[in-house]
């Protein structure tokens, strides 16, 4: 039987070849003026690269959402969370693999249908609170709770810590959504970027695993493949703020399996059975290709999918509908979706 290769050895040559790509790389495509002024105020706030950093230094970094909230300062607008909704954080799970659950209620009587949503971050950095924004969002425009999980990252938790998170959070949603005005028969799951790839790799376990299957999947720019020579990777190598050798650097932490599609849902020998999906892409983004690709293999072996790609926004556009309009149209679309799937049920 032939060994499978460690990701992190395919991280690390990728890494090393980013440096000898970056030199006859074309630029990414032009952003969008809103777009552009959220670049721009995070460029002001002086990131260092990423992957020159250790995954503590990285955690340390000015993200995307601290970009917005400069911008809206500089415009002189409230940096406050949108209103209309109301978080209960719980801790769930046991031992060292116990994990905080952020549960986001919006005004009304209820029961409401459910979202389990997991953030993004390339499974090292970032946390609910830096993507507030996005299960906020979707939980009042959805008119549905959120649980938004802070799984346990890597590398100090690698693979399978993440997934095996995600889908505990999804099995005790089921099993405690009435406890917090919530319907076990409407359960979603949902997330951006790594989150995408943990909400599309639990429908996958809840699948093998004979459990519920969720109602829909909101894949949002998702990490489902490891293959770095795609268009939009070579097209968005030196994209901001997501770019080639950043991914190589997550992939390198994450250390898991690259055969093993609970790593990377590409790799599954199938998608049949999985429940409907919405992806939403961004056009300047390494990830765009695999997610339209994904999009394509979901609806060959079966699945209905929903697929929208945002022209002149990055990865990490979405939870950006305070200041970038298009961030609001794709959380709309996302939400109509959702409104969907559960009115299904």
């Amino acid at each position: 039987m032939k060994k499978a290769i460690p990701l992190t050895l395919l991280a690390g040559a990728a890494l090393l070849a980013t440096s000898a790509w970056a030199q006859s790389s074309s630029k990414p495509p032009k952003a969008e003026p809103h777009m552009q002024k959220v670049l721009d105020a995070h460029a002001a706030l002086g990131p260092k690269p990423l992957e020159t950093l250790t995954p503590a230094e990285a955690r340390k970094q000015p993200t995307p959402a601290d970009a917005v909230k400069k911008v809206l300062t500089d415009m002189g607008k409230s940096t406050a969370p949108e209103a209309g909704v109301t978080v209960k954080t719980m801790t769930i799970g046991s031992g060292d693999a116990s994990f905080p659950v952020h549960i986001y209620t919006p005004e009304g009587k209820g029961p409401f249908p459910v979202m389990v949503y997991y953030h993004g971050g390339g499974f090292v950095i970032a946390d609910t609170q830096v993507y507030d924004a996005s299960p906020r969002a979707l939980a009042k425009m959805a008119n549905a709770i959120m649980v938004a999980v802070d799984y346990r990252q890597a590398p100090e938790h690698p693979f399978p810590a993440a997934p095996n998170d995600a889908f505990t959070a999804y099995q005790w949603t089921i099993d405690h959504a009435r406890e917090f005005n919530g319907d076990p028969m409407r359960v979603a799951v949902g997330g951006e970027s790594a989150g995408g790839n943990l909400a599309t790799v639990v429908s996958m376990m809840a699948r093998d695993k004979k459990v519920a299957l969720p109602v829909h999947q909101l894949l949002v720019y998702p990490v489902v493949n490891d293959d770095m020579n795609t268009p939009s990777y070579k097209r968005n190598a030196n994209a901001k703020p997501l770019n080639k050798a950043m991914m190589a650097w997550f992939f390198k932490h994450y250390g898991g399996d690259p055969k093993n599609p609970y790593a990377l849902p590409m790799k599954a020998a199938s998608l049949r059975g999985l429940p409907p999906a919405t992806i939403i892409a961004a056009e300047i983004d390494p990830l765009l290709s695999e997610g339209k690709a994904y999009a394509d293999r979901l609806q060959k072996d079966g699945v209905a999918v929903s697929y929208q790609e945002y022209k002149g926004v990055t990865h990490e556009f979405f939870g950006m509908g305070a200041v970038v309009p298009k961030a609001k149209e794709a959380q709309q679309f996302a939400a109509d979706a959702l409104k969907k799937a559960f009115a299904a049920k």
